[in-house]
């Protein structure tokens, strides 16, 4: 996402960019091929790191999206978007929670007499679980985040993990389960006993005020209406080509070369091993942190003391893996969240949401009718059939272990949702490899946001003149990472190369979090009871 967007802001402007691309463009973001398992002409079966996620909290990620030309689309690629009309929070022996997700136009989906005693079962044990007095503290908890001003949430609910902040200790377990582990594993991907309490409930507000339709640039939840690569990220390419951005693949950067005043190059290995320098006037770094930070030297970092902070960047594993299917389950129009999952697993069918695409006539073997995406959260946890984490069995192991977490969600209240026998085939991502093994490996690794991790996100421009960074871990207002972060953070990259090229060319547009003005006049009161010492007026601690 980083380096495609800045690639186009930059050749909008005039700029000739070459990228220099590893192993596939898109990134994280990229779908793939099912190698050899197309037959009879049809496509390879579809396969992703990961299910997308576009809400309508993002603003900078649409905004390129509409610049993206798609045929049939007056506003291109964005016009891919769809809106799925519920999400569910799937409980293990329990009746699973199916919300609505209401949106101009959306169709809710047919409902049964039994649809309709399951949603109220749900609700009735859910409510019953979290005692009044949790929900009190909880909402107490979350108005209380509301109304601090930047400064607290900046320097005290930085440093304050979410588990802490919301007393999940002290709790009965649906309210830890939901709460705390269910927000923050499966929306936030980090941990709850350790994410900043800044990073979690600052999404969660953005979350609440998007459902509200306040500062939303769409509904709730988006996703695409075909896999990735062909809805957005291949017109995306062709339209850079148009534009006269190169593209050399199979390109891996071995170092940032620095002489002490500036970058004047970088050490590029190609596909056949061989080494050289390739030179430029301006370098936009846009790998992820974990990949970015084995290119930068002793003297590089000596330069911009950030660079070395990013050594405490922390990231995690959260990998999908797809479940091909001879019939379409009866799961719900959206996706569902498996909470007491020990593996925290969140899904989607996607099939159903693909209205331009026929997919047993357009992929695979014409067998598999759909593809359940799942994403695995939690990989160091023990699951239910061997006992041991995801990272300790084979790549069979975790598929059959998933598909068990799966069907003890949502095949455990008398109806049969997934059957053993419409399993067609399973995909995990290739970026995974050595799982089974002492030392596991995984490509594509997550910016996870434990406490203090705020402070030590760099900023776009370095104190290097024609060095910039972009990616996910650059400090931008949407702190978590997204593909919206990614954005913005090539916008933020642009913008300071322009100012070091001492360019007249318009500067990109970066649009923050909605803020909501009706809490505005309680923040400033709180900045002057922070200043005091006091804690914020609403906090009952």
């Amino acid at each position: 996402m980083a380096g495609l967007t800045a690639a186009h802001e930059l050749a909008e402007r005039g700029f000739r960019v070459t990228v220099y691309e590893r192993r596939a463009l898109g990134g994280k973001a990229r779908s793939m091929g099912v190698p050899g398992s197309a037959r009879g002409g049809r496509r390879e079966l579809p396969a992703e790191h990961g299910f997308r996620f576009i809400p309508g909290i993002y603003h900078n990620l649409p905004d390129t999206m509409r610049r993206i030309p798609f045929p049939g689309n007056p506003h291109g690629v964005w016009d891919n978007l769809v809106a799925p009309s519920e999400m569910s929070f799937a409980r293990t022996g329990r009746e699973d929670v199916r919300l609505p997700l209401p949106w101009p136009g959306h169709q809710p989906p047919d409902l049964t007499l039994d649809d309709v005693r399951r949603a109220l079962t749900a609700v009735m044990e859910t409510a019953r679980g979290i005692p009044p007095h949790e929900a009190a503290y909880f909402v107490n908890r979350v108005l209380v985040f509301l109304t601090s001003c930047d400064e607290r949430r900046n320097e005290v609910w930085e440093n304050t993990p979410w588990w802490n902040f919301i007393r999940a200790g002290r709790m009965s377990q649906d309210y830890q389960r939901i709460l705390a582990v269910g927000v923050t594993r499966n929306i936030v991907a980090t941990k709850a006993e350790e994410a900043s309490t800044r990073t979690v409930a600052r999404l969660l507000e953005a979350f609440v005020l998007n459902g509200l339709g306040r500062g939303a640039d769409g509904p709730l939840d988006r996703i695409l209406n075909a896999p990735t690569n062909e809805a957005w990220i291949d017109p995306w390419v062709s339209h850079l080509t148009s534009l006269g951005v190169e593209f050399e693949m199979g390109r891996t950067v071995r170092e940032v070369l620095y002489d002490g005043a500036r970058v004047t190059g970088a050490l590029i290995t190609d596909p056949a091993g061989q080494t050289r320098t390739v030179t430029a006037d301006h370098y936009v770094c846009a790998m992820p942190v974990e990949h970015a930070r084995r290119t930068w030297g002793a003297a590089l970092r000596a330069a911009d003391p950030q660079l070395a902070r990013c050594d405490k960047l922390a990231t995690d594993w959260m990998t999908g893996i797809q479940f091909y299917l001879t019939e379409s389950a009866p799961l719900l129009d959206g996706h569902l969240n498996c909470v007491d999952s020990p593996w925290a697993l969140t899904a989607i069918q996607q099939a159903g949401h693909w209205p331009e695409r026929n997919f047993p006539a357009d992929y695979g073997d014409g067998a598999a009718v759909d593809c359940l995406s799942v994403d695995i959260s939690e990989w160091d946890r023990p699951g239910i059939l061997y006992g041991r984490t995801a990272k300790q069995c084979t790549r069979a192991e975790v598929a059959k272990e998933v598909w068990a977490q799966l069907k003890a969600a949502l095949n455990d209240t008398g109806r049969v949702v997934l059957r053993d026998s419409t399993l067609h085939s399973w995909f995990l991502d290739p970026g995974v490899d050595g799982i089974g093994t002492p030392h596991p490996v995984n490509e594509d690794e997550l910016l996870i946001h434990p406490v203090g991790t705020f402070h030590n996100r760099p900023t776009a421009a370095t104190r290097i003149p024609n060095f910039f960074l972009a990616g996910d871990y650059v400090s931008v207002d949407i702190d978590l990472a997204t593909m919206e972060g990614a954005n913005a953070s090539a916008r933020l990259a642009v913008n300071a190369l322009l100012d070091s090229a001492d360019s007249d060319a318009p500067r990109c547009t970066i649009t923050p979090l909605y803020r909501a003005p009706e809490f505005e006049a309680l923040k400033r009161h709180d900045r002057t009871r922070y200043r005091w010492g006091l804690p914020n007026a609403l906090d009952l601690g």
